[in-house]
């Protein structure tokens, strides 16, 4: 098989030809047919998340095929499309995972960061941690849905009833959470970099009512924010932005400190809210209404030698939507 492996952080993914995983008990073989890079992917790389296990193959937004069963798998089948997404591994034994809460487990495991991801022609995942998709016949257009879209749809669940939705941060996550948005008659606000045209005119095609830059005011209070860029100082812009008992939701795993900001910025029963990872109940649910919803995807393709091209596009934000790695 062959793997881009990162030896250590701040140098360049390096290909590797590697032997081709068996699964251990429990787990799965899968050939990846596509790959989507996340900005986690970026605080991997760049030392933002520390110690991962090194070296590491990242990616966590993976869609492949069952190729071989571990001992013991009876729930997925050979041959069977899957997706594999950030949270690889949970202990089932702490508070956490026994009141439903996983995606807040004392001793996890997440894939591209503690064990290896995508970033390769084949990948060993926990059976239980898979997802069947069925339905899902392009790869390609799946794969951004295993973490930007599960974060997304986490994030949103934590936005409560919102009508009135401001979206900071219009990438792969945003791109499409807006269009379930649509889909559940809210109203989408997009804030992009200042004087970033292009994600203005993307959000707006996506059905959003308003774009403008995330120094911008939006032109009626919000309901609820979400945060997708990793700039803490949006956190006191977005306090401004909502209305009296507004929400604003921090969807990141990684975000730059926020700045001192007023009381009365935060006073009228404002609150904020930090999204942590995934549960497997998160990734059921979304797959099941990715579908009924319509979402189409934006994506840049990239061969698995480009892997660290795809990073720094990411890193630069030169594209629309989702860049993906096609092994």
């Amino acid at each position: 098989m062959r793997a881009m492996v990162l030896h250590a952080i701040g140098q360049p993914l390096r290909l590797e030809e590697r032997p081709v995983p068996e699964p251990g008990p429990g787990e799965i073989l899968i050939r990846i047919e596509a790959c989507a890079v996340c900005r986690t992917d970026l605080h991997v790389v760049d030392g933002d998340l520390s110690h991962p296990k090194l070296p590491i193959v990242p990616g966590h937004e993976i869609v492949g095929i069952v190729e071989a069963l571990g001992d013991g798998v009876t729930e997925q089948e050979i041959g069977r499309r899957v997706g594999v997404p950030w949270l690889g591994h949970t202990c089932g034994t702490c508070r956490y995972c026994l009141e439903d809460h996983e995606n807040l487990c004392d001793r996890p495991l997440f894939t591209g960061y503690t064990r290896d991801g995508g970033f390769a022609t084949h990948i060993v995942a926990e059976a239980s941690f898979a997802f069947a998709m069925p339905g899902f016949d392009d790869p390609v257009a799946a794969a951004p849905l295993l973490c930007a879209g599960l974060i997304g749809w986490r994030s949103l669940k934590m936005a409560g009833d919102a009508r009135r939705i401001g979206l900071y941060g219009f990438g792969a996550a945003a791109h499409i959470i807006a269009q379930v948005c649509r889909w559940q008659g809210r109203k989408v606000y997009a804030f992009t970099r200042a004087g970033d045209e292009a994600a203005q005119r993307h959000a707006l095609s996506l059905g959003c009512v308003w774009a403008g830059g995330s120094d911008e005011m939006p032109p009626e209070p919000l309901d609820a924010a979400i945060l997708f860029a990793p700039v803490g100082a949006l956190v006191p812009a977005a306090l401004k932005a909502v209305r009296k008992g507004g929400r604003v939701v921090c969807g990141g795993i990684h975000m730059s400190d926020v700045p001192q900001f007023a009381y009365r910025d935060l006073w009228e029963e404002r609150s904020i809210v930090s999204v942590a990872n995934l549960t497997r109940a998160d990734a059921r649910e979304f797959l099941a209404i990715a579908p009924k919803a319509g979402i189409r995807t934006t994506t840049t393709v990239y061969p698995l030698d480009a892997a660290n091209e795809a990073l720094a596009d990411l890193r630069a934000g030169r594209f629309q939507g989702a860049a993906v790695i096609v092994p």
